[in-house]
């Protein structure tokens, strides 16, 4: 026998159900008598949820009742009948815009090694101290971080920023001899500028939450300024690539690749380089948020793999908690993951105890690298366990 058990509903979906488990329940009685079986006790079903509900969108609801010695309650069928057929809607509780969680949008100037006027946005005010900022990817911005700041955002102050070279961060370029205009930027360099801006925009420490190329530049953060980052939720990322010989191939790939996107414009460097890619078209419909191809194709050289200093050494001191996320398709970043968890859970080739709690891997279902856009739910739950966990609440 099907039970019907109902979500946080109206008296209109009630009544439906109502309705539904009328009819099921007399669908029973005739596969028994079919069947010549006894007819067993009537189903209770699970449709007592419009106790919870302050309001209701109908100006009549369904009345329940519960019967004299009787442990459940009940809703007639006719008065469920009647409600449907003679619906009238509440206007005065029915909020028919929703603009969703409010992004506030703003801009600061940050002087270093690498100068830039930087986009940020925020969702969210600072609630017990939580402050979380999120790093996007290669041709991503702010933006893609949106749906998991409007989750996190009733708990925790949510910041989101664009890197260099992306979105509507724009550098501030030096001239050369050659009158070619040019930014010096790295890694470790981009990560001193997010920590002068980080350290200007709250007082309070910091949960870093990165992506690819994001999630790179979050581990630098986490391992170079313990003191002002608490720990880091680290999203299909990478120490770095340990070998030389490996590091200088990534590196001029990816210099190749930058010549080709200052040569041929964005759109050729799409068609050409990312056609293959699993979310190609969702990169294509945001090529117009970057306003700056010059600096996007040297952030693609700079911020490269293969430039960027191997952090895998590192890793065995760090003392800050680390979440890794990975997606179940993503066999190559799942094998990173294991070896950095691995890489914190050993000190001198014995196992540290104590460091082995400090990191945790979790792999997500049914996606691939951009675990966060494929499926964002589980990264959401995931990360407010490990908010819990480090602030310990």
């Amino acid at each position: 026998m099907s039970v019907i058990s109902s979500t946080f509903e109206s008296s209109l979906g009630l009544s439906s159900y109502v309705q539904f488990a009328h009819y099921l329940e007399r669908q029973n009685v005739s596969i028994c008598k079919m069947q010549n079986r006894e007819l067993r006790a009537f189903t209770a079903h699970g449709l007592g949820t419009y106790k919870w509900l302050k309001d209701d969108v109908t100006t009549k609801t369904l009345r329940f009742f519960v019967p004299p010695l009787s442990e459940t309650m009940e809703a007639s069928v006719k008065d469920a009948d009647v409600l449907l057929r003679h619906i009238q809607i509440n206007h005065g509780i029915i909020q028919r815009v929703y603009k969703g969680e409010e992004v506030r949008s703003y801009r600061f100037t940050i002087d270093g090694e690498v100068s830039y006027c930087v986009k940020v946005i925020e969702a969210g005010v600072q609630k017990n101290n939580k402050v979380i900022v999120f790093l996007h990817g290669f041709l991503g911005t702010s933006r893609d971080w949106i749906p998991i700041m409007n989750a996190m955002s009733a708990t925790a102050r949510c910041i989101s920023i664009d890197l260099p070279g992306h979105g509507n961060s724009q550098p501030h370029w030096h001239i050369t001899k050659e009158s070619k205009q040019r930014f010096d930027i790295s890694v470790e360099s981009v990560a001193d500028i997010l920590m002068k801006l980080i350290c200007r925009i709250t007082k309070e420490k910091v949960i870093l939450v990165g992506y690819s190329m994001g999630a790179r530049i979050a581990l630098n953060m986490v391992l170079k300024y313990n003191k002002k980052v608490d720990g880091a939720v680290i999203i299909s990322g990478s120490p770095g690539l340990r070998d030389e010989v490996t590091r200088r191939i990534r590196a001029t790939q990816d210099e190749a690749k930058a010549q080709y996107l200052m040569t041929h414009g964005l759109v050729s460097f799409l068609e050409t380089c990312l056609r293959d890619h699993p979310h190609f078209m969702k990169i294509v419909e945001s090529r117009a948020n970057h306003s700056d191809v010059q600096a996007l194709a040297q952030s693609l050289s700079g911020l490269s793999i293969g430039r960027q200093i191997s952090l895998w050494e590192e890793l065995k001191n760090c003392k800050k908690p680390l979440l890794f996320v990975v997606g179940e398709k993503d066999t190559k970043f799942k094998d990173i993951s294991r070896q950095m968890c691995a890489e914190m859970s050993h000190q001198g080739g014995e196992i540290d105890r104590q460091d082995e709690t400090l990191c945790e891997m979790i792999v997500v279902p049914d996606s691939g690298h951009a675990v966060h856009l494929e499926n964002p739910l589980p990264v959401i739950n995931a990360m407010s366990r490990f908010l819990r966990r480090v602030y310990g609440r």
